[in-house]
C-alpha cells in the first residue's frame, strides 16, 4: 500500500526578508511482523514558517492516520505490513532569511506570573533531572540580572564545557551528559533545559531541521537538529548551545518536555532502522522541479 499526500500554497505570512528551504527525510525500516508505529514527523504551519508545498509518502502500511498529541504536535499512527516499510515527508517551507531573534534585555517572569500552561515545564520529565542540578545551577547562574542574559548564561557554560560527540544513548539524562561532558545536540537541549527548570524558567525540547545556510558546511552528516525554547517575558524564545550563535533556516518539527515526546518514530514491536536520509537545503532554481529525487545524505 502506498499513500501520496501534495500540499501546495502559494501565501506567505512572514514579513519580512524570506528564503525558502528544502527540508525532509526518508525512513526506512525492516519489520519481521504487523508492527504499530507512532511518528512525529509533520512540519506544521506557524507564524515563523510558511509551508510552501509538501509531499508525503508511505509504503508497507496498513493502516496509517493523524492524530494531534498532548502537546499539538501533529502525530502519525502507523500499522506495517511485515517485511519492509518506508516513509518520506519532503517540503519547501518559507522562514526568515534573518537569524534566530535575539533579545537581550528582556526580564524573568516570576513563578507567580507565569501561565497556567507553562507550568508543567518546570518540573523534572524522563531526560530532564533538574532537581540534581538546582545547587550548582543557582550557585553558577543565580546572581545573573535578566531573563535572557540568564538563559544565554548557561548556553555560554554549555558550549564551553562540553564537546560535541557521540558518548550519549537513548537513555542518558541532562544530568549524566553533563557530568561526561561529551553531547550531541539532543544533550544539548536537555542540559540546557534542566538549567533552565532548575531556575524556574518554563522550557522545552525542540526539533526539526537546521541545514548549513550562511555558514560553512559541516562536515557532521546532516541529520535532525534538537534545541530548546525558553518562557520568556510573554512567549517561547529560542536558543541553541550546541551551535550558540543565531542561526539562518531552522524549521520546526515539533515540540514537548523532552525527546521522549517527539522521538521522530516510536515502535511496538521489532522494527530495525535500516535507511535514513534527512535534508535541509537552501533552495535554489534547480530544486523548484519536485520531480527530481530527494537528495542523498552527505557524506
Amino acid at each position: 500500500m502506498e499513500e501520496r499526500a501534495v500540499r501546495m500554497s502559494a501565501t506567505p505570512v512572514l514579513e519580512g526578508p524570506t528564503i525558502d528551504v528544502r527540508v525532509g527525510c526518508h525512513l526506512g525500516f525492516d519489520v519481521g511482523a504487523e508492527t504499530p508505529m507512532w511518528m512525529v514527523l509533520e512540519v506544521p504551519e506557524l507564524p515563523t514558517q510558511h509551508i510552501v508545498s509538501s509531499q508525503e509518502k508511505h509504503h508497507g502500511a496498513q493502516r496509517f492516520h493523524k492524530f494531534k498529541d498532548l502537546f499539538g504536535n501533529t502525530a502519525w499512527r502507523i500499522l506495517t505490513e511485515g517485511g519492509h516499510f518506508s516513509v518520506e515527508n519532503d517540503l519547501v517551507v518559507r522562514v526568515s532569511a534573518l537569524p534566530d531573534p535575539q533579545y537581550p534585555d528582556l526580564p524573568k517572569t516570576r513563578v507567580e506570573d507565569l501561565p497556567d500552561d507553562v507550568l508543567p515545564f518546570l518540573l523534572p520529565s524522563r531526560y530532564i533531572d533538574s532537581d540534581l542540578l538546582i545547587a550548582q545551577a543557582w550557585d553558577r547562574f543565580g546572581t545573573i540580572q535578566g531573563g535572557w542574559a540568564q538563559v544565554q548564561a548557561i548556553c555560554d557554560h554549555l558550549h564551553d564545557v562540553c564537546t560535541y560527540s557521540a558518548g550519549s544513548n537513548s537513555s542518558t539524562t541532562a544530568y549524566q551528559a553533563y557530568q561526561s561532558g561529551l553531547a550531541v545536540c539532543r544533550d544539548f537541549a536537555h542540559m540546557g533545559i534542566t538549567f533552565c527548570r532548575a531556575l524556574n524558567f518554563p522550557a522545552r525540547y525542540a526539533y526539526g531541521y537546521l541545514g548549513d545556510i550562511d555558514v560553512p558546511a559541516s562536515a557532521v552528516p546532516m541529520d535532525f537538529h534538537a534545541w530548546f525554547e525558553v518562557w520568556i517575558d510573554g512567549a517561547w524564545r529560542t536558543f541553541d548551545a550546541r551551535h550558540n550563535v543565531p542561526r539562518v533556516g531552522r524549521v520546526l518539527i515539533a515540540t514537548g518536555r523532552d525527546a521522549a515526546d517527539v522521538a521522530f518514530s516510536t515502535t511496538f514491536g521489532a522494527a530495525d532502522l535500516s535507511t535514513m536520509r534527512i535534508w535541509a537545503d537552501k533552495v535554489s532554481p534547480e530544486m523548484q522541479d519536485r520531480n527530481k529525487p530527494s537528495p542523498e545524505a552527505r557524506d
